[in-house]
């Protein structure tokens, strides 16, 4: 029995083959092509080749994919979204979409309506649901809406009222309609999350393509395997699950990346720079899996609040340009990106990159250096200098205390990275690195988390744990974990002192292994 991973940058796409004992059997490194699709069907076309495994012994295939992200800086491929806030009267102050990007809410919003109802912290009911409301706004968009988003104030508290707005929406709009709750997306706060629902609305569209997609390039070579993509948290998710959530899987090819290189080093907690061709991303090793983020994070300009690893980008990578002259010279962002054999210098291009600075400084491409003969050596050095110090910078962002840190390079554009830096004890460069990202893809848990706010007057702690407990393994379940392996990641229970009533916010992951 085996394995594939898959991992799709905007440089390349990147395939590995595991077997059973998670060993790395092959792994490949295509193009990525503009319709993505053809460069997945390449990559595995290849991995298959190359390792001669018989593809009716492939058991599992996980994708992580920048299609969702990409629809979103892009502005392109995005469903319109008919958006219902249960809310009224609490927030009727502020509307939806009220700090979107101006050209990102015209691709994407149709209506908006703050309707009755939403909850308090503790559960008890702000004002009763207005079945009309909601049924009057429906009839309004009908035929026009390409999916709905719904937003309660503390639904993640109590999702009843979202429950039963989404069954009166369908009522009007019909079954296959689809519907974005945004207790099953985000955490407490309510803007934040309404905002991740209705992205999440958007992106139905692309999660369903790129689904179809991808069983399609399977059918083609002939793989029946079960099918899981990679999520912003380390972990996956079943297709099915994909379909109705793919926003989860913006800024998967990160933690792909942490998540192989902490496999492939054998190292649970340390930095990892994984530099690709287009851009480098930072993040931190925590126990094996990300650093996730504790702020809002921002999703194509839009403010969130759903989990997203804690990770710094940079348009700093083996493809970015290089401009000027040795008085006064430019590093990116732009970079070449996938046309890197057609552009850059030491492929016979006529641009200069990062990749040819380090060939011209013996880290790279010996056997072609004579295609950057012409490159001033003292240029070279200045240069490595300013990519030095703005890699040292980037990781005293990530650390949070003085003390030197072990750094794993991933990534094929890591030779632009120095031998040495400073803050940095270790430089560990594992095997198949330039492949950890598709590694980290087919590595495979399944996660499941909840965050809730309680009142400690009304539950104690314990059973508030217990029934936070049960939904996130309900959840993990649901995502494709099989139930006897799921045990908890992490349990994080914060007393609330601005809140009345002994308030205390829970949350709590679980992994498990795949069905």
């Amino acid at each position: 029995m085996y394995r594939i991973g898959i991992d799709v940058g905007g440089t390349n796409t990147d395939a590995c083959i595991l077997d059973k004992d998670l060993n790395v059997v092959n792994s490949v490194k295509m193009p990525t092509t503009d319709d993505v699709e053809s460069g997945i069907y390449n990559s595995l076309k290849k991995v298959l080749e190359e390792s001669k495994i018989d593809s009716s012994l492939i058991k599992y295939v996980m994708l992580g994919t920048t299609h969702c992200t990409n629809a979103i800086v892009e502005r392109k491929r995005l469903n319109n979204v008919a958006m219902i806030r249960i809310a009224k009267p609490a927030t009727v102050a502020i509307n939806p979409f009220i700090d979107w990007p101006e050209d990102l809410r015209q691709k994407v919003e149709l209506d908006s309506i703050i309707v009755s109802g939403g909850y308090e912290f503790d559960g008890r009911i702000i004002s009763e649901l207005c079945k009309d409301e909601v049924v009057e706004f429906c009839e309004k968009v009908k035929g026009k809406a390409e999916s709905v988003a719904i937003s309660g104030v503390f639904s993640p508290v109590n999702n009843e009222q979202e429950k039963q707005v989404a069954k009166w929406v369908r009522e009007v709009l019909g079954e296959d309609i689809p519907i974005s709750l945004s207790n099953e997306i985000g955490n407490v706060g309510i803007l934040e999350r309404e905002n991740a629902a209705i992205l999440n609305s958007a992106l139905s569209k692309v999660g369903k393509d790129v689904s179809l997609g991808l069983k399609k390039s399977l059918h083609q070579l002939n793989i029946d395997a079960q099918i899981y993509f990679s999520q912003n948290d380390g972990t996956l998710m079943n297709l099915e699950y994909t379909v109705k959530y793919p926003i989860f899987t913006i800024g998967c090819g990160v933690t792909n990346s942490i998540r192989g290189a902490s496999f492939l080093s054998k190292v649970k907690n340390a930095v990892v720079l994984d530099v690709g061709g287009t851009t480098s991303d930072l993040g931190i090793l925590q126990n094996g899996f990300p650093r996730e983020s504790a702020i809002a994070v921002e999703v194509g300009g839009v403010h969130t609040n759903f989990r997203m690893p804690d990770i710094i980008s940079i348009g700093l990578a083996g493809g970015t340009c290089v401009k000027g002259d040795i008085n006064s010279f430019k590093i990116g962002p732009e970079s070449v990106g996938y046309k890197i054999t057609e552009e850059a210098l030491v492929f016979g291009g006529n641009t200069l990159t990062l990749s040819d600075v380090a060939t011209k400084l013996g880290r790279a491409f010996g056997d072609k250096i004579n295609n950057v003969s012409d490159l001033d050596i003292k240029y070279c050095e200045l240069i490595q200098e300013k990519v030095k110090t703005t890699l040292e910078d980037l990781i005293d962002q990530m650390k949070t205390n003085q003390d030197d840190v072990d750094l794993v390079l991933t990534g094929g554009g890591s030779i632009i990275v120095p031998e040495k830096l400073q803050g940095v004890k270790n430089i560990i460069i594992p095997p198949h690195y330039n492949a950890a990202n598709a590694i980290g893809a087919a590595l495979g848990q399944v996660s499941g988390d909840v965050e809730k706010v309680y009142s400690l007057d009304k539950i104690s702690r314990e059973d508030a744990i217990n029934e936070v407990k049960e939904e996130a393994i309900k959840k993990a379940q649901m995502a494709g974990a099989k139930l006897d392996s799921i045990s908890v990641l992490f349990i994080e229970d914060v007393p609330l002192a601005y809140l009345p009533g002994n308030a205390i916010r829970i949350k709590i992951k679980v992994v498990g292994d795949l069905v």
